[in-house]
This record gives structure tokens, sequence and C-alpha cells, in this order.
């Protein structure tokens, strides 16, 4: 398989290109609007909008933002991430109560549910707006974008059935969800979602088990940067933190380098080629 340089706005379930697209649409979620305008358009997506969170200080992610881009067969929603020293703290607070998931199903990581509540009244009324003739609908985001985005999947399925995700592609998200969401959303969007984790990134090690989970399906890049398409090292990657304090966030640590999205990118171009 040759690396894709553009979407195949046709794709309704699973692929490696599309995959890689995705993960191409996560990494330009960092990048500012005119930029994401452009690259938008060059893959062929003719409305662009864009989401930013609408909360003021104290909020702890006040720089939440992603964008939706919508083309006549196709609709991809892109989360943005963050750094992982910004999350870092609320990631391994144990003192914030967890916040009520989607109707009422389980529970959410109070941060995530906040992060997504600043945006998500805005990217509803996109999604509504810009479906109107069935297009797939997908969504991705690197780190916390990935969070957002299995969370945004999640409650749209919950609470607007109508708008339930073709497909979801994170890569490095971190737990987001007690069991009892993740079971919920496993029942609607199972075969769907599909998440990636690079080696021995740290960030999907957190929060900790048992509070807080990962829905599936999961895809682990090995150590030779190989596809590991195996559910059951879910259980494995939980052992694997090496600690949850400064070091683990260390920017030269093994833990961050196999965190960034560049990385993902460059493993998932090598299963590609």
């Amino acid at each position: 398989m040759a690396v894709p340089t553009t979407f195949d706005h046709s794709a309704a379930g699973y692929s490696l290109p599309h995959a890689y697209c995705l993960a191409k649409a996560a990494e330009l979620a960092y990048q500012d609007d005119t930029v994401v305008d452009e690259q938008a358009r060059a893959w062929g997506f003719d409305d662009v909008r864009h989401h930013r969170t609408a909360f003021t200080p104290p909020f702890p992610l006040q720089d939440t933002q992603a964008y939706t881009m919508s083309s006549d067969r196709m609709i991809v929603v892109a989360f943005r991430g963050t750094e992982p020293r910004e999350l870092r703290d609320w990631l391994t607070d144990s003192t914030t109560p967890p916040w009520p998931g989607p109707a009422r199903t389980g529970y959410v990581h109070h941060g995530f549910a906040e992060a997504l509540e600043s945006v998500f009244p805005d990217v509803a009324k996109s999604i509504g707006e810009l479906r109107t003739h069935g297009q797939n609908l997908w969504f991705t985001g690197h780190s916390l974008g990935g969070a957002l985005a299995m969370l945004v999947a999640a409650r749209l399925y919950l609470e607007e059935p109508r708008l339930r995700a073709d497909g979801v592609v994170t890569f490095g998200q971190p737990r987001t969800c007690d069991r009892a969401l993740a079971d919920a959303y496993d029942k609607g969007l199972r075969g769907r979602t599909h998440r990636f984790v690079n080696n021995n990134d740290i960030v999907p090690q957190l929060p900790p088990e048992p509070a807080f989970t990962h829905v599936p399906e999961l895809r682990r890049f090995d150590a030779a940067g190989r596809i590991q398409e195996d559910t059951g090292l879910v259980a494995a990657l939980a052992g694997r933190a090496k600690g949850l304090g400064e070091a683990a966030f260390a920017p030269t640590g093994e833990g961050i380098r196999d965190h960034m999205m560049r990385n993902y990118l460059a493993a998932l171009e090598k299963n590609l080629d």
C-alpha cells in the first residue's frame, strides 16, 4: 500500500490508508485556521468550520479547539490535543469527582467532560447542518483530542442517534470514562472505533485504572513499528506505566517520544510502505 496523499471521500469503514489520512487531519488540528482551511480544501472538503472553547478562566483547558470539514460524501471532525506537561496534573488528579456520562450513562473524567462541553454545542450544530444527505461521519484526534473525539461520538450516539459516527480513529488517547460508559459505547460503536497506541506512549496509560478505562479496539505499534491488532493487549498496557510524576513526562523520555504525533505518522507510513 502506498502512503495516500488525500482522502477517499467514499470510505465508510476502517482501512490503514484512511487511518493515515485521519492522522494527518489530527495533526492539522494543531495548526492555525488559515493552514487548516487551505489543507482541508486541498483534500476536497469545501466547507470548513472552526470550534473553540466558550469557557473563560479558571477553566483549565482554555484553548480547546476542533474543526469540521465537509464534502458531499464525508464529514471529518478533528480535535486538537495539548502538551503532555499540561495534561499531567489533571490526568493524575484523584480529587475532582467524575462527570456524569452522556444520557446519564456511567461517568467521564471531569477534565475531558468539561473540555468537550465547551465546544460540543457548536460541533453538534455544525454536524446537524452539514450532514444533509447521509455523509460518512468520522471523528479523530491525538492525545486530549483523541479523548474528545471518543466522547463526542459517545454523546451523539447516546443522545442524538441519527448522528452516530461511521468511525472514530484516535492516536495516543488517554482513558476517558468508567466501565459502564465504555460498555454502552461498545454496543453502538463496536467495529467503528480504532485506537492507536505507539509502543510505550505514557498518555494512554492515564488516568489510572480501575476508575477509568478504555474502549476497544486497540491497534498498537510495537518497538519495531509493527501494528499489533489485539484488543487483549489493553490489559497488558495497564501495567506498563513507569510512574506518574515529572519523570514520566520528561520531554526526552520514551513515554513522551512515543506520544508525539509525528511518531504516530512515521509508524503509519512504515506500515503503509
